[in-house]
Order: C-alpha cells, then sequence, then structure tokens
C-alpha cells in the first residue's frame, strides 16, 4: 500500500477508535505498531522499543510533569481552592455577577498552582457552586461560569498541556510560560465581560449582593499570602533564570506541601493520597505520550506530514485559509476528544505543516504564536457541546442542574473564546510580545 494511503487509513482507524472510547493511548499505540510494522517491518518496531522507553521517560524535560500535578494535588487538599474564592468574592462579589466573576478570578488563580483544567474546575466548583446557590444565582450562568474558568487551567502557567506541547515540537517551556500570559489574560478579562453582559440581559440571573467593608477585604489577602508567594517564587525563578522548569516545580511541591502544614490544612493521609493520585495522572498522560510516539513515528515514516506540507506550499492556498481550516478542525474535535489528546495525535502534524507557511513572522515567533494559538483552541474544545470534558466535570457536581442549562450557560463564554482566537489570529504579537521584551 502506498505509504500516504496507509497514513490516512491509520488516522481513520484512530478516529473510529476514539469514538468507540477505546483508551486513546492503548488505541494510538496499537494502531501505530501496525503501521510502524507495515513501513518499517517487525525488526524496525522491536529496534524501536528496546530504546524508546529509556529515551522518552528518562528524560529530564519529562520530570517537570508528575511534579506539577503533585504540585496541583497538595494544592487542592489544602484549601487554597476557597481561600482564593474568597478573597475574590470580597473584591468583586458585590458586582452584578459578582459571584461568577470571582469563580473565575478564583479559577485563574488556582490555575497557576494546578495546571490541569479538570483539576480547576472540578475543585473551584465544589467551592463556588454552593456559594452561588445560596445567592440564587441560576444554574447556567453558575455552571458555565466554572466550566469556562475551568479551563483556564490549560493556559495559565505552568500548564501541563503546555508542558506537553513544549515537549512535541523542541519549544522553550520558559518562553510558552511567558507567551501564554497575555492570552491568560485575555482569557480572564473575555469571560468577565461575558458574564457582564449575560446578566445585564438576564438580571433575574445574579441578585445583587452587600460590598464587603475594607477590613474584610484586606482580611481575605492575608488568607492567600502563601499562595502568592509561592507563585511569585516558583514563576519568578522560572522566569528569571534561576532554577530550571523541572527544578522550580519541586521548589513548588515543597513550598505548596509547607504551606499546608503550617497552615494545618494538609495532613499525612491528604499527602499519600495526592501522591497516589499523582502516580495515576502521570500514568495516564505517560501512556498517552507514548502510545502517540508510537503511532507519530508511524506517521512520520509515511511521509504524511511532508507530503501535506509540500502540497499546500504548491497549490494557491493563503497560508491563512489553511490556518483557518486547522483551527476549524480543532474546534470540531473538542467536541469529541480531550485536550491532551488532541495536542498529541494532531501537532506532530500540524506543527511542520503550519511552520513551512509563511506568515510574515520570525520562525521563533511563529512558533509561540502557534502554540499559544492552537492550546485556545483547544481550551475552547472542553466546553463545547457534546463531549467538552469540563462540562461532564461540572455536570457531576451540579446534579440538581439540567445538562441542557449547563450547554446554555457556556454560550456567552464560548463566544467570548471566538473573539479572543480572532484577536489572537489577527494580532500575532500578543503571543510573543512578552518573551521579545523579557529577552
Amino acid at each position: 500500500m502506498d505509504p500516504t494511503l496507509l497514513a490516512i487509513v491509520l488516522v481513520a482507524v484512530l478516529l473510529v477508535a476514539i469514538l468507540l472510547r477505546a483508551p486513546i493511548g492503548l488505541a494510538m499505540g496499537v494502531i501505530g505498531a501496525c503501521g510502524y510494522i507495515a513501513l518499517s517491518g517487525t525488526a524496525g518496531l522491536t529496534a524501536y522499543l528496546s530504546t524508546a522507553w529509556p529515551d522518552k521517560f528518562l528524560s529530564y524535560d519529562l520530570a517537570v510533569v508528575p511534579l506539577f500535578i503533585l504540585m496541583g494535588h497538595l494544592a487542592t487538599r489544602t484549601g487554597i481552592s476557597a481561600a482564593l474564592f474568597s478573597a475574590s468574592n470580597a473584591w468583586i462579589g458585590h458586582w452584578r455577577g459578582g459571584l461568577a466573576m470571582a469563580a473565575v478570578a478564583g479559577c485563574a488563580m488556582f490555575g497557576s498552582i494546578s495546571g490541569s483544567s479538570i483539576a480547576t474546575a472540578s475543585t473551584m466548583a465544589k467551592v463556588a457552586l454552593p456559594e452561588m446557590r445560596k445567592h440564587n444565582y441560576s444554574g447556567a450562568l453558575s455552571s458555565g461560569a466554572l466550566a469556562a474558568g475551568g479551563t483556564l487551567g490549560i493556559l495559565i502557567p505552568p500548564s501541563i498541556v503546555l508542558i506537553i506541547y513544549a515537549l512535541l515540537t523542541e519549544q522553550n517551556i520558559v518562553n510558552l510560560f511567558l507567551a501564554a500570559t497575555v492570552p491568560g489574560i485575555l482569557a480572564v478579562l473575555g469571560f468577565i465581560i461575558a458574564i457582564a453582559v449575560f446578566v445585564r440581559i438576564y438580571p433575574d440571573a445574579a441578585p445583587d449582593q452587600v460590598k464587603a467593608d475594607l477590613r474584610t477585604r484586606m482580611r481575605s489577602l492575608l488568607g492567600i499570602w502563601h499562595i502568592l508567594g509561592i507563585f511569585v517564587i516558583v514563576l519568578g525563578g522560572i522566569y528569571g533564570g534561576f532554577f530550571t522548569p523541572a527544578e522550580g516545580a519541586a521548589i513548588g511541591v515543597v513550598l505548596t506541601a509547607l504551606a499546608g502544614i503550617l497552615t494545618r490544612s494538609l495532613s499525612l493521609q491528604s499527602m499519600l493520597e495526592s501522591l497516589i493520585d499523582t502516580a495515576g495522572a502521570t500514568a495516564m498522560i505517560f501512556v498517552i505520550i507514548f502510545g502517540a510516539d508510537i503511532f507519530n513515528i508511524a506517521i512520520a515514516l509515511s511521509r504524511l506530514p511532508t507530503t501535506i506540507a509540500d502540497w499546500f506550499n504548491t497549490a494557491d492556498i493563503a497560508p491563512m485559509t489553511v490556518l483557518l481550516l486547522v483551527v476549524c478542525f480543532y474546534l470540531v474535535m473538542g467536541c469529541v476528544m480531550d485536550s491532551l489528546s488532541m495536542i498529541v495525535l494532531t501537532v506532530p502534524v500540524f506543527f511542520p505543516t503550519l511552520m513551512s507557511l509563511d506568515f510574515g513572522l520570525m520562525p521563533d515567533q511563529q512558533a509561540l504564536w502557534l502554540g499559544i494559538l492552537t492550546l485556545v483552541v483547544v481550551e475552547v474544545g472542553m466546553i463545547t457541546p457534546p463531549v467538552g470534558m469540563n462540562l461532564f466535570i461540572i455536570s457531576a457536581i451540579a446534579r440538581d442542574v439540567p445538562t441542557s442549562a449547563i450547554f446554555r450557560g457556556t454560550i456567552p463564554f464560548i463566544t467570548s473564546e471566538f473573539f479572543r482566537v480572532a484577536l489572537l489570529i489577527a494580532f500575532p504579537a500578543l503571543s510573543y510580545w512578552l518573551v521579545g521584551l523579557w529577552q
């Protein structure tokens, strides 16, 4: 069989397996191995497997993944989410829709510690939903704000998905963290504006609240001083070049655990549970990475990425048209796949293709721009019906809110995300100017 045709068949079979709910890591590994054998024989696959495990998983760069995951699990069990929501509520809770805005702000701050969208959405929902119910917020607004706010976990640095993207594309993790900062701020502002518009159209969705006095506001800040300290030390140290991302993650783990011990919110049992959960999450991610590695090598052997890039370069198609097609593909796939699976499956094909096109940018600028744009579009998929991961997380917690109401509640935030995607496409500098300024 022609190698290019074989690659297309492999992709089609994989998509069918995903739709049948097969484990994504296992599906990519098995299908990729079959493709590898068809292209290079059994001996080639055996030779690859004999070195792949140590080469891939003894990599120093991958150490950052379990460390940031552990940091997030420790943060979840130390009551950080409650303190963040309380502080946000004290400062902006009196605005119309302020509780929902405080939930988004709390998600952004918690995301800067956890690096996970699912952890951010589930943890903040357990804290913020009861408070919004108590103040008679509509189920649609409450669930929509928390589902959307949870997506900030994969964009606000440190982001596990962004780290995986950096490893796949051989980009600098620190530069990608910096590049995600402005788009992350835009996301928070966009969500707050979406809430403000929603409550203006539906005033009954968010009753007014009493404004907290200055003493209450200042006291709320005292409850999150350690969180701000961890954020500044970890990311400030990484950005300042005082330590590597892996060292920063290790320091973050120690500081988060120490903060939990000093505030008496982290017990030995909680620490053991955090370690067990980290091991499970890391194993899942590593299986996906390894399966994707086999699949992507099979695709590379077929020369499908090169064929696609050559075709676009010779065809009379504008680079921006190609980019918009890729964006539309991600939006559609986001309805049926989780963010990490989309990244590991598509980036090895799309990244070299898009990097071969001329967008009028320097190569390092283009790589940062494409990385952040990819992450933002994948982020939209997490709140896109019918299979947006965050929708299921919120639905499992807010059992009294109909699924249709949760879907309806995400519409303002999806609209906001579309505006942000348009801004990033129209103004690529939003993704890389901070990196140039820092350097």
